[in-house]
């Protein structure tokens, strides 16, 4: 086991509240009367979340994007956001309050408060929790998928990797992959609108086979997926190749945000998805090409260690 899944066994024990669902979702939900609250927290660090060199307008945008990342995983509506911010250099501080209202401006979600610290080391964190309304119930949870289900995921998968390639080695590259990485977008719209149709559904924060490994157990089911089937963009193939192996690299990278999520096979779904997957009895995640088993790689994606 990693420390973090250590610390969270740690964690769930606490956790006995419904609302928690047992620490095996992307956010909290509570029931109040017709009305359901979703809460989610996500914390940020550097030289783990963003580079040194970053700007500080794109750690914001990416705080609040997977922040919001985990409502469109809820179907929920935002209704504002709290934030941890670590004080330091007021050039980074000033760079840093100017994303934030661009990005709050353009998700058209308010601030609503939260609290600050001194820094007193060489590194940088920051947190935002975010608070949402569901738009459907029941909520939409990682725990749903049944066998015979079809999983799918939204849009493509990798570009935030080739972004991150892009600017770790600081060239200049397509923007679509640039902004994949530095400026994320959260599936607010596609979530509410698939809400009433999955019967799981979370974001592809880690890496679609950790995350889809993590809906499985969730859901005590197999899932299996088809490499082949992974949707990759021009801009990745173009930089990356369509290989096995790239392919792969792309499904075990994390920064996507995409929604990944299983459906009947016969929902008529209301947004464009790439169906990726299915669903069978047994646990775990097995990979498939060409209709082959293929072994798992290494690194299913991201964990804190």
């Amino acid at each position: 086991m990693t420390a973090e899944s250590t610390f969270i066994e740690m964690m769930r024990v606490m956790a006995r509240d419904p609302a928690a669902r047992g620490l095996m979702d992307d956010a909290a939900a509570i029931e109040l009367g017709n009305e359901t609250l979703i809460l989610t927290h996500d914390m940020m660090a550097e030289d783990v979340h963003w580079l040194p060199k970053a700007d500080p307008a794109d750690v914001a945008w990416k705080l609040v994007s997977a922040n919001l990342s985990d409502l469109a995983a809820k179907g929920a509506r935002p209704l504002g956001v709290l934030l941890g911010f670590m004080l330091g250099d007021s050039d980074w501080d000033r760079r840093f309050a100017d994303g934030l209202e661009r990005v709050l401006t353009h998700y058209a979600v308010p601030l609503l408060g939260g609290d600050t610290v001194s820094n007193r080391g060489d590194k940088r964190a920051v947190g935002l929790t975010a608070i949402g309304a569901a738009t459907h119930r029941p909520v939409p949870a990682r725990s749903g998928a049944r066998a015979g289900d079809v999983l799918y995921v939204t849009g493509t998968l990798g570009d935030a990797l080739a972004g991150f390639e892009l600017a770790e080695a600081d060239l200049e590259g397509v923007d679509a992959l640039s902004a994949a990485y530095h400026r994320p977008m959260a599936r607010l719209s596609d979530g509410q609108a698939l809400a009433p149709f999955v019967a799981a559904m979370m974001d592809v924060s880690d890496g679609l086979l950790i995350d889809a490994e993590r809906m499985a157990a969730a859901s005590k089911v197999e899932i299996r997926i088809d490499i082949d089937a992974i949707p990759l963009s021009a801009a990745y193939r173009t930089m990356r190749g369509d290989s096995i192996d790239s392919r792969l690299q792309a499904a075990s990278w994390g920064d996507d945000y995409q929604l990944l999520f299983s459906a009947p096979a016969d929902a008529a779904l209301p947004v464009a998805a790439t169906a990726v997957g299915s669903v069978v009895e047994g646990s775990g995640l097995a990979l498939f090409e060409a209709n082959a088993p293929i072994p798992l790689p290494p690194s299913l994606g991201y964990q804190h260690h």
